[in-house]
């Protein structure tokens, strides 16, 4: 099966081979559980209302969207939700209220889709995608070098001048998926772009999980579905920040990263998802609080979906 048309939920116990940490396994997973929530602060429907397009619902819009959206031709205001009659003008709706001041227009068309796994039914502006209320799908890579002292990962620094998170630590690389494009032709191009890794090295990353959230952020609701990758690293390999998104790249061993995921809000918040996930394949979360985390994780699958 190709890894481009992978679609498995998130793997259980599976582990990345060798010793990935020295010492045991931990105990204390308040601040895991605290990013895991965080992830899942959204309460659908709320004051929100379906945004439908071919009968399907792809969104949820706040009051502040049924207003703007009440101005445009085309467009039906219901008293159960708000129905767009033609999917080929949601583009050119988004540019107006982009000029408008609703949110950042970003130049970069994202697949709009009722079902994640379902056909595309539109494309919209990424910048667009939390003020409707529509999901995403994004690919998180892993970057891991095995050592004879354990299992390290890469960690980027995301620029100070990034509009989102900026100076957060990140994934070596990571980015949504755009229209037209699967997770991991996405993996390869970002790795390329963001960390100058080759494209036949990048093409060895092995999909492993699939983390699905609904969240209230300040740019509006985000609804997202991270596909997620490992990539074993030669450890004479040193990525390179190539398109100015990452301010520089460093290797730490992978107890730092756990312990700075559980007592600290460093990371960007969805990669803590991604971490935790890695922590708990490799078994290094004590089987008490294991299970209850793993939970957490599945707890968003189909929230990202309408």
């Amino acid at each position: 099966m190709p890894i481009a048309d992978w679609k498995g939920k998130p793997v259980k116990g599976k582990p990345v081979k060798g010793n990935p940490v020295k010492g045991n396994p931990v105990n204390s997973v308040g601040g895991f559980l605290h990013h895991i929530e965080a992830c899942h602060s959204a309460r659908l429907p709320g004051d929100r209302l379906p945004f439908r397009i071919d009968g399907a619902t792809v969104g949820w819009l706040g009051p502040p969207m049924v207003r703007a959206l009440a101005a445009f031709p085309g467009v039906e205001l219901g008293a159960d939700a708000v129905t767009l009659g033609e999917a080929a003008a949601l583009p050119a709706i988004a540019a107006d209220l982009a000029r408008a001041g609703l949110f950042r227009w970003r130049g970069e068309a994202f697949d709009v889709r009722g079902d994640l796994d379902g056909p595309a039914l539109a494309q919209i502006d990424r910048g667009a995608l939390p003020s409707f209320g529509i999901a995403a799908e994004g690919a998180h890579l892993n970057g891991l070098v095995r050592r004879d002292d354990g299992l390290h990962l890469w960690v980027a620094y995301r620029a100070a001048d990034k509009a989102l998170d900026p100076g957060k630590l990140d994934h070596v690389t990571a980015g949504g998926v755009p229209a037209g494009m699967t997770p991991f032709e996405t993996l390869v191009k970002e790795a390329g772009e963001e960390a100058a890794i080759p494209q036949e090295l990048a093409r060895r990353a092995v999909p492993v999980a699939r983390i699905a959230y609904a969240m209230d952020r300040p740019e509006g609701l985000r609804r997202d579905r991270i596909h997620c990758f490992d990539l074993d690293l030669p450890e004479g390999f040193v990525p390179r920040a190539a398109d100015g998104e990452v301010e520089k790249f460093e290797l730490w061993p992978l107890a730092r990263v756990l312990e700075t995921v559980r007592d600290t809000d460093r990371f960007k918040f969805n990669v803590n998802l991604v971490l935790i996930d890695l922590f708990l394949r490799n078994g290094l979360i004590g089987e008490n609080w294991a299970a209850s985390l793993r939970r957490g994780l599945d707890a968003g699958e189909g929230r990202a979906d309408a």
